[in-house]
Formats: structure tokens, C-alpha cells, sequence
């Protein structure tokens, strides 16, 4: 990972003058110094961290920029500017090697950040080093982690998106992965458990693949994170995994398959929910949140969440059902104080 020169060590500030941004960015602005930024992608070498953005978004005509960075992580949702004025957001990004998946490859070296949205027009941005962010540092699977290509989207890579600056998302989840290999593979839990710094949240849904698992092992496994967590002095909690898109016959999910009851019978959510009442963890119950979504969709309407049409899959969860499970966790993050309300976009 390239360093920083000590000219801009404390801040890199940059503005207009991006004529390879499409739509309109920076129009009229004047040059300042949006020279990191080109093909709609703004590049700083910075060392792994984790970093406030502070963007100016708008031109001369009526705009809407999203913004995006590092493995496909969503960091700023569509937002508009009228015709000449300026919209200010900000927010703060995780930087860290490897980029996406812990046991996937590097990625690009620095911050990456791509302009988009329907007409993007980015005014200026600002990047300095945020220190004393606090983060949220995710334990998961293939529905929570970074998925590095389309049509694939985990919930954790959505999540940055509804949180302001001063949070930022530490995503660890990672494809395939069980409560006893995510245990056992030094990449994974090894790595991740140095990282939590006291008051750090350090939300855990492991389940999908823990098919082979018994209660005693699954059970021992998620109270084994806890205490990991805790003698960090992070601030565990445990979530419920989201529910498969497998409807019964009379319209509802209620079947092990789409519940997640491995074939040794072991009822995934309900031991998630039995260990948080027992070691007094804060509990988000996804399993029932997503069940609930799922079917007011109905049989049609639900096969948007997940990649039914596009790759006959009904555990992963494309853009739009990966987006609407992040906004769940978001309300939960909200409702039960484990964030401040302030730190949290809600539209």
C-alpha cells in the first residue's frame, strides 16, 4: 500500500475540473483540484485506515450522484442537487488489504471512490484521516460480505450507505465461511479479533453453512465470539441469519429450508436468539425481519431481493434485496441505541 507524501499527509482536498466525470460534474465550478479524479473514478494513495469523505455535489443543471469505493461497497446513496446549487454529504470509509473478502484477493492499493447515479455531478471532494471513527466490524457469510462482481450483493456492503460520518463499516464477512471455519481459518477470526478496538460494535450472523454443525458446536461457537468480542472490549451483537427465498405451498416461509434448520435439525435462529438472552447480547432478529418482508412481497414480488431470475438462486440477495436487508439492520441499529441516531441517514 503507497504512503502519503508529507505535503498532504493530514488532508487531501480536491474540487472541480472533472470533464471525464459524465453528466454535468463540475460545471462552472472553477479548478479545484479535482485532478485525482478521472472516468468517473477518484483515486488517493492512502495507506489502510479509515477515512472521513466530505463531497460537494451539483452543477449547473438539475443532478443525482451516488457514490461508491472499494469492492462495491455503497457510501453515499442517490442524491439530488437542483440546477445551481451545491448538496454537501458526508461520510467514512474503511481502507483496508485485502479490499473485499478477507481471503480474497488484495484489490486496488488506496481509496478508490466511483461517481454515479443518474446525472452525477461532483463539485469537490475532501478526504482526511479519521482516527477516532468508531467502527462496525461484520462476521458473516456470502449475504453479508463484499461480493466482488454483479448481480451479487451481501447486506454489509449496503450497510455504509445509511450511516454518516463518524461510523464507518468494517465488512469481515466472507464467502462460504461456518461459525467453526470462520473459528478456525487464521485469515478470518484470528485476524479480525486484534482489530476491535473498546466500543467498536462487532455484529456477528453466521448460519448458512453450518449445515453440518450440531447445536452443542453452533451454541459453543457463537458464544466463543462473544467472549472474543467482549475481552476486546467490543460491544457484540448477534444476528439472526436472513431467510431463504423458498415458500411453502400455503404462501409463507414457514419450512426449514427457508428458515435455516440444518439437516441435523438444529434451528439456527433460535440458538442465535437462545445464546443472546443467555450472555445478554443485543439480538437483531433478521431471520424475522426479512421473513416479514419477504412474504408481504409474495411469490412474484420477492424475487427482486434475491438472484431467482437472474441465476436461479434464493439464498444471495442482488442490489435491491441486499439494500432493503441493510436498511432493516440500520432501523435495528437505531431502535435498540447501539448507534446514535445521528450517525445514521434515514433517507
Amino acid at each position: 500500500m503507497r504512503r502519503f507524501s508529507t505535503a498532504v499527509a493530514a488532508a487531501v482536498a480536491l474540487g472541480a475540473g472533472l470533464s471525464s466525470v459524465p453528466a454535468h460534474a463540475g460545471q462552472g465550478i472553477g479548478d479545484r483540484g479535482l485532478r485525482h479524479c478521472t472516468a468517473g473514478t477518484c483515486h488517493f494513495d492512502v495507506p489502510p485506515g479509515t477515512y472521513d469523505v466530505r463531497v460537494t455535489l451539483g452543477g449547473t443543471e438539475a443532478s443525482s450522484t451516488a457514490i461508491s469505493g472499494e469492492t462495491r461497497r455503497t457510501l453515499l446513496p442517490e442524491t439530488p442537487a437542483p440546477a445551481g446549487e451545491r448538496v454537501t454529504r458526508s461520510f467514512t470509509v474503511n481502507v483496508r488489504t485485502p479490499e473485499g473478502e478477507p481471503t480474497g484477493p488484495e484489490g486496488t492499493p488506496g481509496l478508490d471512490l466511483r461517481i454515479g447515479g443518474s446525472a452525477p455531478a461532483l463539485a469537490g471532494i475532501r478526504v482526511t484521516r479519521a482516527p477516532h471513527t468508531r467502527q462496525i466490524l461484520l462476521i458473516g457469510d456470502s449475504t453479508v460480505c463484499d461480493q466482488p462482481g454483479d448481480p451479487y450483493s451481501g447486506w454489509g456492503q449496503q450497510l455504509p450507505q445509511y450511516l454518516r460520518r463518524g461510523v464507518s463499516v468494517a465488512n469481515y464477512a466472507d464467502s462460504g465461511e461456518s461459525t467453526v471455519s470462520y473459528l478456525g481459518n487464521p485469515r478470518l477470526w484470528a485476524t479480525v479479533r486484534p482489530l476491535i478496538r473498546p466500543g467498536d460494535l462487532v455484529l456477528v450472523q453466521l448460519a448458512h453453512n453450518d449445515k453440518t454443525t450440531d447445536e452443542a458446536t453452533y451454541r459453543a461457537n457463537l458464544e466463543t465470539l462473544v467472549a472474543g468480542v467482549r475481552e476486546q472490549g467490543g460491544q457484540p451483537v448477534l444476528v439472526t441469519p436472513i431467510v431463504r427465498r423458498w415458500f411453502s405451498p400455503d404462501g409463507t416461509l414457514n419450512n426449514g429450508t427457508a428458515l435455516l434448520v440444518n439437516g441435523l435439525g438444529v434451528d439456527h435462529p433460535a440458538v442465535v436468539r437462545a445464546v443472546a438472552a443467555a450472555r445478554d447480547v443485543p439480538l437483531i432478529d433478521l431471520t424475522a425481519k426479512t421473513k416479514a418482508l419477504v412474504e408481504s412481497l409474495g411469490v412474484a414480488g420477492s424475487k427482486a431481493l434475491y438472484l431467482t431470475d437472474e441465476a436461479r438462486d434464493n439464498t444471495h440477495t442482488s442490489v435491491r434485496g441486499a439494500t432493503a436487508y441493510a436498511g432493516l439492520v440500520r432501523d435495528e441499529l437505531v431502535t435498540r441505541h447501539l448507534v446514535p441516531k445521528g450517525t445514521v441517514r434515514v433517507g
